[in-house]
């Protein structure tokens, strides 16, 4: 790709959009910049994009942009049927993702992880696992700084573990990691991919270019994960929490790796089977990576979680306040819940992501749940397979921070608040991490300004 001699387009003024730009401008591109949500930071962004040289694209001139520039870089907030893609797809011109440029010109090693749920604890335990080796490692991707922000950071003898996502997926092709790993595959996203067959398809595309140098890290108990061992080309590594012949598995409290006992899983700060299942999955990306085990099993057990994950935020009046704002679908919500080991009120809601949410109310109604507060963008949704499953329990409004307020008031001592949505946060936020930061705030305040 000749920077100098091709005009690019960069729509989306995100974190990946921003970086894009940047990346294209050092290098003496031609850069015209797009975002059709407008506000402060938006406008910001490109200000000071236009100081290094971008050219703004208003929405009036969108079809001028279209036909004058060659390549199109998509952020992942944007779905690959917009019309802006479709525009550049019918005029037979190039259409990339952040993640793709990031990949084309990427030096370090890559371990890539991607699946439904667990992927920001996982790449966080590698990355540990890295660093407690010796090595130079950066998250990237889905979590942290943008993959092509992070390039010209990282030497060959480097580590980029990144983050993927489906939406990363769509327009990522020459990625080609020296470790993939997937870690389940469960219903999601089906608002932007139609069905299943689609959003597996899209997870399976971070195994198409490995080879038999490189490995595959599959999830033996999800059987989907397991199916895709048969057709790729490189090393496979299963994990497992049933005991196995090869690869890493989970056995009388134990996590082992081919037939080596390394560890309790009782020695992990982080607990929950979930956790589990990610501790697995990292052992066997630094088997496969060739490093201490003996190192990577420490790493494991002293790492402490993530933002937003299951994560206590306060204690207040005998009541523990957990953010759980990262589950975003309702198979991380069960996981969450089936984590708790004393009576929850949880918060339920946000923007429908197109899944039915009746099995979650079945799960509900078994697990130590004893009220929902359902609100946001798809309260009424929710309401119906609340109603449908028999889980009778529940408040219903519309406010995020109202929503907290009741949970707080239904709540007695000696029970949790939950904050576990299944919902994407896009409603009401930017983001589920300001859905989470908004979550902490008001607990912390003490609902005094309530």
């Amino acid at each position: 790709m000749y920077f100098k001699n091709q005009k690019f387009l960069v729509a989306g003024m995100s974190k990946s959009g921003e970086s894009s730009a940047r990346f294209l401008l050092r290098r003496g591109a031609e850069v015209y910049v797009y975002d059709d949500v407008t506000s402060d930071k938006i406008s910001a962004v490109i200000s000071s994009l236009e100081e290094l040289g971008a050219h703004n694209v208003e929405a009036d001139g969108l079809e001028r942009a279209e036909n004058m520039c060659d390549v199109l870089v998509l952020s992942p907030g944007i779905p690959i049927d917009n019309s802006l893609p479709v525009a550049f797809r019918r005029q037979g011109k190039c259409i990339i993702g952040e993640e793709e440029l990031g990949a084309l010109y990427l030096r370090a090693t890559a371990v890539a992880v991607t699946g439904t749920n667990g992927k920001t604890t996982t790449v966080s335990m590698i990355n540990e696992i890295l660093t407690a080796c010796g090595k130079n490692s950066t998250l990237c991707g889905n979590i942290g700084n943008p993959l092509v922000g992070e390039v010209e950071n990282l030497g060959f003898d480097d580590f980029a573990v990144i983050e993927i996502s489906s939406f990363q997926l769509e327009t990522l092709s020459s990625l080609r990691p020296h470790v993939a790993v997937i870690t389940n595959i469960t219903e999601d996203h089906l608002n932007r991919h139609y069905n299943m067959e689609n959003y597996i398809f899209l997870k399976s595309k971070i195994l198409r270019n490995l080879r038999g140098s490189e490995y595959a890290v599959l999830n033996y108990d999800d059987a989907t994960v397991r199916g895709f061992a048969e057709k790729v080309r490189s090393r496979v590594i299963f994990f497992s929490m049933e005991p196995r012949s090869d690869g890493v598995w989970c056995e009388n409290g134990a996590v082992y790796c081919e037939g080596e006992r390394l560890f309790s899983v009782t020695d992990m700060h982080t607990q929950g089977t979930h956790n589990v299942y990610n501790a697995l999955a990292a052992i066997a990306s630094a088997k496969a990576l060739g490093l201490d085990l003996a190192a990577a099993s420490k790493a494991v057990c002293a790492f402490r979680g993530v933002r937003h994950r299951i994560e206590v935020v306060c204690e207040r009046d005998g009541k523990t306040y957990i953010d759980d704002s990262k589950g975003t679908n309702t198979d991380a919500t069960i996981k969450a819940v089936e984590s708790m080991r004393r009576e929850t009120v949880i918060l339920l809601g946000g923007k429908d992501k197109g899944y039915e949410y009746y099995p979650l109310f079945k799960k509900l109604k078994e697990s130590y749940v004893v009220h929902a507060v359902l609100y946001g963008e798809n309260r009424m949704h929710l309401l119906s397979a609340a109603q449908e499953a028999g889980f009778a329990n529940f408040s219903l409004c519309t406010d995020f921070d109202m929503a907290v307020t009741i949970a707080d008031r239904v709540a007695k001592s000696g029970q949790n608040v939950l904050l576990s949505p299944a919902s994407s946060s896009f409603d009401q936020f930017s983001g589920y991490e300001e859905r989470g930061d908004a979550f902490a705030r008001i607990v912390k305040d003490g609902f005094s300004a309530r």
